[in-house]
């Protein structure tokens, strides 16, 4: 066991497909009284602490299920962030809580050292970075990004990013994470759908260069006007979420980052969206939203774009950073498409016979299947964009969008990508542009212009655009994007409107869970390759994606409420998660003699379509189920919350090819 690779060896393979279709209960922890809102693995993985709302920390032997230590932090409220203090010999942990207080503790004379009161509004996470010994960060919804340093005598932190100062006083911060491969870099989650990364050490000197500076005195104007150094963040979000705010505001459906982790290589960013999926972003290969907002100064003068300009500084019209829509002059030919190996082909042959049966998620993770394998095949694409867009789930018409135009790379004569593009802009209430795309459409396939499916598209946005014209005197607010707010207090500044529109758009999203009740849900990188996805939802189960495919691969029934907490072990094929339930459960691959695993969700899809009911649902209505009343008729148009397609679609969009 001690021989050289020996440990390289163990965390390459300790994460495997076997393993994760054999994961069931170990054991569950008993010691907490109230709902365990936090977990965290020692390096070593030979400890873990929990932080409860009864206020206490436990810090377990998880490996022989036994409680090492209990203490009260000293906390008056609800504890939501615990974590060990890097090359402290596993001697100092740190928590934070809905007092809005800081505390140190020394485990081994279990006494609280350190108290921090700076904040002022519930502390919501705790970071550390091994390369910082002495130092942690915390994040809280006075919209504060704090920094402390033990080495200091002072009990006082300092302010190392303020949210409000961007996107004004009602911002709120909401988790963060420090890059575990360089800890210069921290994410920081908060409101809204926009998730930031931060260079740490850019905000140092450029705050160390204003003070040094002799006419930067000792609070100047310019200091404050610009926190930040240019270059200092940049900002991710998935493409479509921008557009759908005023929708989700009207449904008071909350959009907030609940939890931000980076892979074990520091080179991936994982997102769990309250209020939608999770989301995962390529900090390496980074790609701009195909649609976006831009602001009305960007555009030459007299541009308007949908059909009119707004009066509130913003233009209503999306800009498709790609203009993927525009279709190459001439005569379509079909070019030839190189043939799938047959195993390939028989798995798209699987997945069209789905997508006849209409069993559209079971289609796309088919057809994800074989993109993985063949990610030039423009058909693929094409096929899976068709599913998505009859599945309809929150965020499917956008990966049809790109799929679609995925599929033009591949294949500049890919007809029905071409349609399914404009149907996709339409739906997501891209009005002008689908009218576009379908005009060039029409150019490029003369034979479809009079199709059932074009002229059912071209009377859809006929009437959208005539809707919109026949409305304009009724819309003070000029349009059905707003990234800027009106009042002082939730004001958003130039510097932050510049960083929105620098955004980049995820690599993968990962669908199946419900993430509206509670603010703390996680999601996690699981195996040292990060193989596998993790998240925990409001249904009690917590759900398990491949990462390449996003298929959904397993879900099991985590606890009897909420499961909010996943954390797996540094080494191990071994899982820790907490929710409502005041324990703690450890998960890890069963015997195969063992019998039936009781938590096991069978029916994957049905819970999947089930969460994206309750995601759509009316916030009243989740209320009330969530206090054990029964609700009838818990549907918003169906699973996904999108417009309904329309049916006849002729022949151009039908059938997957």
């Amino acid at each position: 066991l001690q021989e050289r690779g020996a440990l390289g060896f163990e965390r390459h393979y300790h994460v495997t497909d076997p393993f994760i279709r054999r994961l069931g209960l170990e054991a569950e922890l008993q010691g907490h009284s109230g709902c365990v809102n936090c977990l965290e693995w020692n390096e070593k993985g030979d400890l873990l602490a929990s932080g409860s709302d009864d206020q206490h920390t436990i810090v377990w032997d998880p490996l022989h299920h036994k409680k090492l230590l209990s203490m009260h932090t000293g906390h008056t409220a609800n504890i939501f962030s615990v974590k060990f203090l890097p090359h402290s010999g596993d001697r100092i942990l740190i928590t934070g809580a809905a007092d809005s207080k800081v505390h140190v503790h020394d485990l081994t004379v279990k006494e609280t050292i350190h108290m921090f009161g700076d904040h002022t509004n519930r502390v919501k996470r705790i970071a550390t970075a091994p390369m910082w010994p002495n130092t942690f960060w915390s994040a809280a919804e006075d919209g504060l990004i704090r920094q402390y340093d033990l080495r200091e005598n002072s009990k006082r932190s300092e302010v190392l990013i303020d949210l409000t100062e961007y996107c004004g006083q009602l911002v709120e911060a909401k988790c963060l994470t420090v890059n575990p491969q360089d800890n210069n870099y921290l994410a920081v989650g908060a409101s809204g759908p926009f998730v930031r990364l931060y260079d740490i050490r850019m905000i140092h000197n450029h705050r160390k260069n204003l003070k040094q500076s002799p006419s930067a005195g000792v609070h100047t104007f310019c200091d404050r006007q610009k926190p930040l150094p240019d270059g200092a963040a940049q900002y991710y979000v998935a493409g479509h979420l921008p557009v759908k705010l005023p929708d989700y505001n009207n449904r008071l459906r909350v959009l907030v980052a609940t939890y931000v982790t980076f892979s074990p290589d520091g080179t991936e960013l994982l997102v769990n969206m309250g209020g939608e999926q999770v989301y995962l972003f390529d900090l390496t290969y980074k790609q701009r939203p195909y649609t976006f907002l831009l602001p009305k100064k960007c555009h030459a003068s007299g541009e308007v774009q949908n059909g009119k300009t707004s009066t509130n500084g913003v233009s209503n019209g999306i800009h498709l950073h790609s203009n993927g829509f525009r279709l190459s002059e001439g005569r379509a030919h079909v070019s030839p498409q190189v043939e799938l190996p047959p195993y390939l082909e028989r798995i798209k042959q699987q997945a069209n016979e789905a997508f006849a049966c209409q069993l559209w998620t079971q289609a796309i993770q088919l057809y994800s299947k074989a993109v993985q394998k063949a990610p030039n095949n423009a058909m693929l694409y094409g096929n899976r964009a068709a599913a998505y867009m009859k599945r309809k789930w929150d965020g499917d018409h956008y990966d049809a969008l790109r799929d679609c135009l995925k599929a033009i790379s591949l294949n500049p004569c890919h007809l029905k990508a071409h349609f399914r593009l404009a149907r996709c802009l339409f739906e997501l209430k891209y009005v002008a542009e689908a009218l576009e795309c379908l005009d060039d459409f029409k150019g490029k396939f003369p034979e479809q212009a009079h199709s059932s499916a074009c002229d059912a598209l071209d009377r859809d946005i006929n009437a959208a655009l005539f809707s919109k014209s026949d409305n304009a005197e009724d819309k003070k607010g000029g349009g059905p994007i707003r990234l800027r707010a009106t009042g002082r207090k939730d004001s958003i500044s130039e510097d932050e409107m510049v960083l929105r529109e620098r955004s980049y758009d995820y690599k993968f999203r990962y669908c199946g869970h419900c993430n509206t009740t509670t603010d703390i849900k996680e999601a996690n990188f699981f195996g040292s390759n990060a193989q596998y996805i993790v998240s925990g939802s409001d249904d009690g189960s917590f759900f398990i994606w491949e990462k390449e495919t996003t298929n959904l691969v397993r879900v099991l029934q985590g606890d009897e409420s909420i499961v909010n907490c996943l954390q797996p072990h540094p080494s191990y094929c071994f899982l820790a998660t907490s929710g409502i339930d005041p324990v703690v459960r450890l998960w890890n691959p069963r015997p195969e003699s063992e019998t039936l695993n009781g938590r096991v969700v069978v029916d994957m899809e049905g819970a999947s379509q089930a969460n994206q009911r309750r995601m759509n649902a009316d916030p009243l209505e989740v209320m009330l189920l969530n206090m054990g009343y029964r609700i009838t008729g818990l549907t918003s148009g169906g699973a996904g919350g999108s417009d309904d397609e329309d049916s006849s679609e002729g022949q151009v969009q039908c059938r997957p090819s």
